[in-house]
């Protein structure tokens, strides 16, 4: 996968925006970083909750791993040579329903 296609899928989530995020792009939901990434690097870092990290850990180990803040884990990097657009998707729409208000989630 392509950050193109990536941004894609981000933007197709409701009130996804894509903001500068020091030397990243970021996609924000209500300024809430879901992912950021570097363009023209292969890698994306989606901000996942454990609950969404750990199984994407335990089933694509081969293209995620986790995502340090200091000694905390906060997400997973994506390996987007790897990863196919559904693994991608489902990270960035699992995300962003951990990030989103109550009142955007569909009911």
């Amino acid at each position: 996968m392509k950050l193109a296609q990536v941004r894609k899928l981000a933007l197709k989530l409701p009130e996804v925006t894509e903001e500068p995020h020091f030397d990243r792009t970021s996609f924000r939901i209500r300024g809430k970083v879901i992912a950021t990434a570097i363009e023209g690097e292969p890698f994306l870092n989606v901000m996942a909750s454990e609950a969404t990290r750990e199984p994407a850990l335990a089933m694509y180990s081969d293209a995620v791993e986790k995502l340090f803040w200091g000694k905390k884990v906060c997400g997973v990097t994506v390996n987007l040579e790897l990863a196919d657009s559904d693994l991608v998707a489902d990270l960035l729409e699992k995300t962003w329903r951990e990030k989103a208000p109550k009142s955007l989630l569909p009911k």
